[in-house]
């Protein structure tokens, strides 16, 4: 009987012990909130500064989680510093790294909270920013939605893991924004375009099947019908099968739009053909659309005219 009363007490121990863990810390814990909040803070600062150091000092060896763009469960330290675009571990040869401190870059965090699951565990969500200062204005270039576990080790607060994804009405807004087109952007831009009309003069299909997806739309010039995919490979086909090839290929105007994924290219058009010994040159405007994909852009429809 006493045993059994024993083993009943013991379960009965374990499951409030269990219930006690689980259950959020309802005492003061204001010290130990400010404490997670500079430390997060201190994250940030490190980022815009470039900190290498300081940004694998404020994370744990261990650490776990998603970051935007992770598409599974992120393990370990070293795995975190890689997903952040940085070589680690450092190769040995590896210069030292150098922060760069950046007076016009800084940073919010909004509406901050923090929970305690008993001593050493914590949970921290809130609404993170980056942003830059131009004179007199402020430009948020990045918005996060964070929630970050904490665990107390050694006497200090450490963050063990994270789920940290992009802000999906902020990533909404910058997409009916345009976007600044870098130099590398726009010459990618020119040249995927180019590959395009080059591959379909020289009917080279696996170019124009990856070029080209299947909802592409082309309306050309002079034709009073609609192109799709099918159609569009026809026509480099049957281009080819006559014989005729292109000469020359220019574009004496270009002007693009970016808008999130979706690239809007509007230009003047010069090509030259060659069929029977003679040549054709053939002139216009056109208004052509791509998207990234992945890696890749992608030519998904096009509108060409003669330019009357």
């Amino acid at each position: 009987m006493l045993i059994r009363f024993l083993s009943l007490s013991l379960v009965s121990l374990a499951v409030l012990i269990n219930a006690t863990a689980q259950t959020p810390s309802k005492e003061d814990r204001t010290a130990d909130a400010a404490a997670i909040r500079a430390h997060i803070g201190s994250i940030f600062q490190a980022f815009i500064d470039w900190d290498v150091d300081k940004i694998r000092a404020t994370h744990s060896e261990d650490w776990r989680g998603f970051l935007e763009g992770s598409r599974v469960p992120i393990k370990g330290i070293d795995e975190y510093m890689r997903a952040n675009g940085i070589d680690w571990p450092p190769p040995a040869n590896a210069p030292k790294s150098t922060p760069g401190p950046d007076a016009t870059r800084g940073y919010e965090m909004k509406d901050f909270d923090v929970i305690f699951y008993g001593p050493e565990l914590a949970v921290a969500s809130f609404n993170g920013e980056f942003n830059k200062k131009t004179g007199n204005t402020t430009t948020i270039t990045r918005r996060f939605r964070i929630m970050d576990v904490y665990a107390k080790r050694q006497g200090n607060w450490i963050q063990v893991a994270s789920h940290t994804v992009v802000d999906p009405a902020w990533r909404e807004e910058q997409t009916s924004q345009p976007m600044a087109i870098s130099p590398q952007t726009r010459q990618r831009v020119l040249a995927e375009r180019e590959k395009v009309w080059k591959a379909y003069f020289a009917n080279d299909r696996a170019a124009l099947e990856k070029l080209i997806p299947e909802e592409a739309i082309a309306i050309d010039d002079g034709s009073t019908e609609w192109s799709n995919r099918t159609s569009i490979l026809a026509g480099a086909k049957s281009f080819a099968d006559s014989g005729a090839k292109l000469v020359l290929l220019e574009f004496p105007k270009t002007e693009m739009q970016i808008y999130g994924n979706t690239i809007i290219v509007y230009t003047t058009y010069l090509y030259e053909i060659e069929a029977g010994g003679k040549r054709t040159t053939r002139t216009g405007r056109g208004t052509e659309m791509f998207v990234r994909r992945g890696n890749d852009l992608v030519n998904v429809g096009w509108h060409l005219d003669g330019g009357q």
